[in-house]
């Protein structure tokens, strides 16, 4: 559970550790068919103003890009983002990381999600999964990890995910990124815009504004940095943004030039 710094589907962070603004890291803690039911009595509201700064308790944002919406909302007591990718044209949808509050996440799905396909699970720490039994029954669609944190999951996935697949809703294709480290089975995903435009990377804990994600020793740092700057910096362009399992978003731009620092630092 531990992160650090600051229709259906083709398949094809203890405590947790975050950054603070001094630099220095600061712990703290079959397809849906339009029938979930709602727990409150009054419509989610949702903020297109996107800024990617969202808080337990807080609307929930959603940007619009070409062929897609990504909304992003904050729950539970360590401040874990959940994401829902809709499909423009169809209305097919993914969800990244039922990650707490139950009824919430129900609620943006019945409300805001015309037709989900997919709950896809970033890593096996809990605080990442604790909606996920909740939400999987509500909605009756499949699940989605990567095989190596597969057993940890309170719920088997129904399709597991390799590095190199892509998952696909409506006319909306993410690729699938292993980034072994923060735990053996860490997966990031990635959407593209069409036409080869920017990309969005779900990074669960393995990328954050100030570094990656927290790792049990040195073999494991190195791993995970060797992945990450291999798999996401070497492949995407600075205008890309990465979306974290914890907090702000950044880009690949604002966290290039720090890399070395990283490798340096162990951490």
């Amino acid at each position: 559970m531990d992160a650090q710094p600051s229709g259906r589907a083709m398949v094809s962070r203890g405590t947790d550790t975050f950054w603070g603004t001094d630099g220095r890291p600061a712990t703290h803690l079959p397809v849906f068919d339009g029938s979930l039911p709602i727990m409150t009595e009054q419509p989610m509201v949702i903020e297109d103003s996107y800024t990617g700064h969202v808080s337990p308790g807080s609307a929930p944002q959603r940007r619009t890009v070409p062929g897609a919406t990504i909304t992003k909302m904050s729950v539970g007591p360590m401040d874990n983002n959940v994401y829902l990718v809709v499909c423009s044209a169809t209305g097919k949808s993914v969800l990244i990381d039922a990650a707490n509050e139950a009824d919430r996440v129900n609620q943006l799905i019945g409300e805001h999600a015309p037709s989900l396909d997919l709950i896809v699970t970033t890593h096996q720490h809990g605080d990442h999964w604790l909606a996920l039994e909740d939400v999987a029954a509500a909605t009756r669609v499949d699940t989605a990890a990567h095989p190596l944190d597969a057993d940890a999951l309170p719920v088997r996935p129904d399709r597991l995910l390799e590095d190199g697949d892509t998952v696909t809703v409506g006319e909306v294709t993410l690729d699938v990124i292993h980034l072994a480290g923060h735990t053996p089975g860490s997966v990031a995903l990635a959407l593209t815009e069409a036409g080869g435009g920017r990309t969005h990377l779900f990074t669960g804990d393995s990328l954050f504004p100030g570094g990656v994600g927290k790792t049990a020793d040195a073999g494991k740092f190195a791993s995970l940095l060797t992945d990450v700057e291999t798999k996401l910096f070497g492949r995407y362009g600075d205008d890309t943004v990465v979306y974290p399992g914890h907090g702000d978003d950044t880009t690949l731009g604002a966290e290039r030039p720090h890399l070395g620092e990283w490798r340096e630092r162990g951490w």
